[in-house]
């Protein structure tokens, strides 16, 4: 039984809305978030980066961050840039990308159902990351950005938002500059929020789709809380964070293509007989974009090559194993150019789908790197699979696309 509720969202005013909404604080560096920022003292990158506004070479985790961080969220309150609605309610957020609709519930969801292993995880998360959003989280007292959340869809939960946005206005609608079409509605009728909360409730399991970080962190911080609350009841809101659910079929998983800088050695001649031991290989003629699972595309030397993986390579059964990014891991990226963790090797790096084949073109054409790889995208549903073993996914195996803007709706902890 999943548990959700409504809560009294801190938004812009409705003329902020297109201003303030910003990238989540972890598609960016610092430096790009700097220029983003600079001369717009509306974005919610001054709360979730907020080490923008203070000298370049500070450290990002230095308690001069979060205190800057708190001072400007406060600061947006002030001006009334962002108001706190006076009634408990849900939200609707959707986006529309080209042809990708995704339509999520912006909710609260319990920390006891991540502790549970209710809301069930597909990464790992490295402790001094789950420490700095914890950080953040104290210092403004709010979830600023939300937890992407999944479930398997539910026609019923479905047919509910669906006729509330058919016959209701939204509070923002808006393009962004990646020509991202956002949309955001506000559900205050009680009748409404208690069916979609039942609903959820006969739902048995969340997955995280993306912000591991973030959900670990508000779990933690929930507990700290109660710890040193000696009048704890349990209905407090630091019990709860901030989330969007949306159905599985509606997420837009594009390809995480690799890319590697030097061939271990080998010459171009050497290196591709040696992948053709191993993989059906054959050079085409454009640009080699997957179509199927198991298949790849090799650029190197300004030629495209399509690798197919033969079903002896990998064991189809293990949810681990039989994934893309595992078959060119532990058959070539591996063996062949002696990639070790592919976390903390520099030699290799990942590209983001969202980029385009061209981009690996580029970084292989001007010298950058020698050979790259385009993948099959991972299926939402071979995630959820992952998660429902108990066991993680490998580095870099999903990029989501559209990423969820911040600072349409935060959740205050008090």
């Amino acid at each position: 039984m999943i548990r959700i509720k409504p809560f009294n969202g801190v938004r812009p005013a409705k003329e902020y809305a297109s201003k303030i909404a910003s990238l989540p604080y972890d598609v960016m560096n610092s430096e790009e978030a700097r220029e983003i920022a600079k001369n717009d003292p509306h974005t919610f990158l001054h709360v979730v980066k907020p080490e923008i506004d203070l000298p370049e070479n500070i450290n990002i985790y230095d308690e001069k961050v979060y205190k800057k961080g708190r001072e400007n969220y406060e600061a947006l309150k002030k001006d009334k840039r962002l108001v706190k609605d006076k009634e408990p309610s849900l939200y609707v957020y959707r986006e529309k990308m080209g042809k990708v609709i995704q339509t999520g519930l912006v909710t609260c969801c319990h920390i006891d159902d991540y502790l549970e292993k209710n809301i069930k995880i597909h990464e790992h998360t490295r402790t001094v990351k789950e420490i700095d959003r914890m950080k953040h989280v104290d210092a403004i007292n709010a979830n600023a950005g939300p937890v992407f959340l999944t479930y398997r869809k539910k026609d019923t939960i479905q047919k509910i938002i669906g006729d509330f946005i058919d016959n209701n206005s939204p509070e923002y609608n808006f393009t962004t500059d990646d020509k991202v079409e956002h949309t955001f509605w506000k559900i205050s009728d009680l009748s409404i929020i208690n069916n979609i909360t039942e609903q959820f409730n006969e739902i048995e399991y969340l997955y995280v789709a993306d912000g591991h970080h973030r959900s670990a962190a508000a779990a933690k911080t929930g507990e700290k809380r109660r710890s040193n609350n000696a009048l704890h009841t349990g209905n407090e809101e630091y019990n709860w964070f901030l989330a969007i659910l949306f159905p599985h079929d509606d997420l837009y998983i594009m390809d995480y293509n690799r890319a590697v800088k030097d061939l271990n050695g080998f010459t171009e001649e050497e290196f591709i007989n040696k992948v053709s031991e191993i993989f059906e290989v054959k050079k085409v003629n454009n640009a080699y974009k997957p179509e199927t699972m198991h298949t790849f595309g090799m650029y190197i030397n300004k030629n495209w090559y399509s690798l197919k993986a033969s079903e002896e390579l990998f064991d189809k059964n293990d949810v681990i194993e039989s994934l893309d990014v595992s078959i060119l891991y532990n058959n070539l990226l591996s063996p062949l150019l002696e990639i070790g963790d592919p976390k903390t090797d520099n030699r290799i790096d990942f590209i983001g789908g969202i980029r385009g084949l061209k981009e690996l073109e580029r970084i292989v054409n001007n010298g950058t790197f020698e050979v790259a790889f385009s993948m099959f995208p991972t299926k939402i549903e071979q995630l959820m699979d992952v998660a429902d073993k108990n066991k993680v996914m490998p580095p870099k195996s999903t990029w989501f696309e559209p990423k969820l803007r911040s600072g349409l709706v935060i959740h205050e902890l008090e």
